[in-house]
């Protein structure tokens, strides 16, 4: 027996990805869902699924489980989280402008910025404390300096290099190295203003130009935890300021790290792409 299930696709800063509201309808299988309507070539194309629900606890609103191209369970997404801000507001399943977003790596909060239009332009997500791990766990590749390991909610291991574009050879290998053994999103970053000038707010803003290989889904237009981790790891290592605008293939996210209360607050942009309907066997 065949049935249809109503997704909308929806990107941020070109990390794109299947979205289905649970609140109207199940997806019985969404592991194998990942992974069929993920396929950019037989299915509808994205970096991977995400399951939108109402929280069953009262202190969060709304729920975010995502999976990735592979199949597998992420713990955590930054840019999936905006565009379910803006999904949530524009669609009107909330009035709120600060949203409480469980996810598997705890509850994430959403603050909307609004257009003079009344829709969603921006969200920025308190992503609270990043986990720093003993430099023991570091591990050198091929030459390359040793990286550090920042835990957004989900693992990242950030390399500071010139050469951003290895982010395909080298990605894939560090991915599964042994070091990692539920597997580890990569980032390869490059300095490319410390932040010396100061802009018209009158704080120091890096320019990182980043490149990311994501656990389970490969090479991504861009990653919100990505982001957040290397802006962590260049101010630990003190190549930039506690605010940075990390630049990637699909656009670029401000991320700060402040000091008040050590969490680390996102930025960027969500964007609808288009609704659609897919036709699934009842077995899936």
């Amino acid at each position: 027996m065949v049935r249809k299930i109503s997704f909308t696709k929806m990107h941020g800063a070109g990390n794109d990805y299947i979205y289905v509201n649970t609140m109207e309808q199940k997806v019985p299988n969404p592991a194998e869902a990942a992974i069929a309507w993920s396929d950019r070539h037989k299915g509808i194309g994205s970096d991977g699924l995400v399951l939108i629900g109402k929280s069953p606890v009262p202190e969060a609103d709304f729920t975010m489980h995502i999976y990735n191209a592979d199949g597998s369970e992420a713990m955590m997404c930054g840019n999936a989280s905006r565009c379910i801000g803006k999904y949530l507001y524009d669609r009107n399943f909330t009035t709120k402008t600060s949203i409480r977003l469980l996810t598997l790596s705890g509850i994430k909060v959403l603050h909307l910025h609004l257009l003079p239009e009344g829709v969603v332009g921006s969200v920025t997500v308190d992503m609270g404390e990043p986990v720093l791990e003993n430099e023991s766990q570091f591990i050198p590749h091929h030459g390359l300096d040793k990286g550090i390991f920042v835990s957004m909610g989900n693992p990242h291991y950030v390399l500071f290099t010139d050469d951003v574009d290895q982010v395909g050879e080298t990605g894939r290998i560090l991915e599964h190295h042994p070091a990692f053994p539920q597997r580890c999103n990569i980032e390869f970053a490059r300095i490319e203003d410390d932040g010396n000038i100061l802009p018209p707010e009158g704080r120091s803003v890096a320019r990182i130009r980043t490149r990311v290989w994501e656990r389970g889904s490969g090479i991504t237009m861009a990653c919100g935890t990505g982001a957040c981790a290397t802006a962590v790891a260049a101010a630990l290592t003190g190549k930039a300021g506690r605010t940075s605008h990390i630049v990637m293939d699909g656009g670029t996210l401000s991320i700060e790290w402040k000091e008040a209360d050590n969490h680390v607050y996102m930025t960027g942009p969500a964007e609808f792409v288009f609704d659609g309907e897919i036709e699934i066997d009842s077995k899936m």
